[in-house]
This record gives C-alpha cells, structure tokens and sequence, in this order.
C-alpha cells in the first residue's frame, strides 16, 4: 500500500525557507507561552492531594465546593469526569501541608456531612508532599535532557555531526512546540505527559533515522549528484513510508483519545501532537538542516581558504 505515488519528486528543500520561519515563530511562541504563562503543574510536581470521587445521585460542583467550605478549600479544582450517568467527580488541591494524609481524611468527612454515609466513594487518591513533588520534576526535566543527549550521541556515532544536528534540533523543536500547544490548551502537566514526550522523542527520532539512512545510502550511490538533491530525493522516496507509519499511529492514538478513558486522555493527545510535528520535523526540518549546516560549513573554508 502507497499514499504516495513512486517517482514523486516534491521540492521539500526549495520550501525550508518556509517551514523553518514557521518552526521559528511557534518554537519562539511556545517558549515565550511557557515562561511567561507558566506550566499547569499537576499534583505530581506541584504537592497536594487529587480525589476522584463518585457519588451515588446527581450533585453539583457548587454543592461540593459548599461542602469544603468548612475545610477552606472552596478554591479547590473540582471538575466532573466521565459522563453526567456516572457523577464522579475529581478534586484537586495544592494545598502545602504536611498532613496530607490527614487533611484528604478531613476532605472525606466534611462530604460525609454534607452528602450522608454512603452517598459516595473515593474510588482514587493520590497524595505527593512538596518537597517530592520537586524531586519528580527535577528528575523528569533529566529525564528529558538526557533522552536529547543520547539521541545526539547516537546520530553522531552512527551517521555525522551535521546529521546529530539537524536530528537534535528537530527533536527539541517537536518537544517544545508539543510542550507549548498543551499548556496553551490549560491541560495539567504530569509524569504521564513526561512519559508521552519521552515517547515522541523515540518516535520522532525513528522517523528521522529513516530519512538519514536513505541519504547515506544515496550519498554512495549517486557520488556525482549534489547533497542538495540527495536530501530531497531520500525524503520524496521515504515519503510514502514516513506518511503511512505516521498514520496508523494516528489512528490508534485517536480511539484511545475518544475511548480510552480519563487515565489515558491527556496521554493520548499529548501523543496526538507530537506525531503530527514529529512527522512534520523529520520531511521539513532535520534533513534539510544537514545541507545548511554543510553550506555553513563550504561558506567558511572558503573565507578561511588564503588568497
């Protein structure tokens, strides 16, 4: 099966120009959404408790908040989940304190007040202090320098260093542009989201791999043609390969969007994104990085070249 017709010759090159002023302003976008907007912190990183509670009749947000007056902790996050039938509820609070455990056993009897005895279940609790929740996210941002790192030893081991660079490059842009559209969106940032940008990582580097092993196996072949139509011969030739991988992908990471459930929701739209540019990343900028970096490089010997 082909989505791509054998033969195609699409200019991707003559156009990075294009795609990288695009990649510019939304890396340039997302960075600046990031340090100024912040991250959503979730409870993994931020400290606190998270309840998911499930009540057995129909209540509202208001009568819940009411309920945690009592405690002040009306400015709790409280968000319903699931559909309208099931009336779960999941609770957020980043309150510092070193009673956690204490304070979610006050959260549960000021709703067995309010609502009665068995009018509802926790059916989750998570409990991160502060000072863990710093720890997690000191070791999550390792996680994700050291998964670039490894990536850039690799390519440069295997391949080139103007290979490594156009990969590393397109793989802290896929990172940051995933990074900025989530926190755009106000979605809570987790160790789950680390996970999934992990994931993108190994996903992104893959496809680019792909596209470098045609080029080097082109470079040998065609020694008399330039690097600049090798590149865009390997990408129109990997072409087909690179869109129908991507694709099943997607189509996988959408049911689990819509019928996964809660757990995995964010997961998967996390995903969702970092497929779209990692495929985007891998046919428009880190091969066609490898020829800038190569002009670079003729441009300057011929500076230093004596007269």
């Amino acid at each position: 099966m082909e989505l791509v017709k054998p033969g195609i010759n699409l200019d991707f090159v003559g156009k990075m120009k294009v795609f990288f002023s695009i990649s510019i302003i939304l890396t340039i976008a997302s960075l600046l959404f990031l340090i100024f907007h912040g991250l959503n912190l979730g409870i993994d990183f931020a400290g606190g408790i998270s309840l998911q509670i499930q009540f057995n009749q129909a209540t509202t947000v208001d009568k819940i908040r009411g309920a945690l007056k009592e405690i002040n902790l009306e400015n709790s996050v409280i968000q319903q989940v699931g559909s309208k039938e099931s009336h779960e509820f999941l609770l957020r609070t980043e309150i510092i304190t070193q009673d956690l455990k204490g304070l979610t056993e006050r959260i549960e009897e000021v709703m067995t007040s309010a609502f009665g005895k068995g009018a509802f279940e926790v059916r989750k609790a998570e409990v991160v202090g502060p000072k863990a929740g710093r720890d997690l996210a000191r070791k999550g941002l390792m996680a994700l320098i050291f998964a670039n790192l490894g990536m850039l030893i690799y390519i440069a081991w295997r391949y080139e260093f103007r290979f490594a660079l156009g990969g590393i490059i397109a793989l802290v842009h896929d990172v940051i542009v995933t990074a900025g559209v989530f926190t755009l969106l106000g979605k809570e940032f987790t160790l789950t989201i680390i996970a999934a940008l992990l994931t993108i990582v190994g996903y992104s580097i893959n496809d680019t791999v792909v596209v470098f092993d045609r080029i080097r196996e082109n470079m040998k072949k065609s020694t008399k043609q330039g690097l600049r139509d090798i590149i865009n011969s390997s990408i129109n030739q990997t072409l087909s390969r690179t869109l129908l991988t991507s694709l099943t992908v997607v189509l996988v990471l959408v049911a689990l969007f819509f019928f996964g459930g809660e757990v995995i929701h964010d997961f998967a739209f996390t995903l969702l994104i970092g497929v779209v540019f990692g495929t985007y990343s891998s046919i428009f900028i880190a091969s066609p990085l490898v020829l800038v970096w190569e002009s670079f490089r003729t441009s300057r010997r011929k500076r230093e070249k004596p007269a």
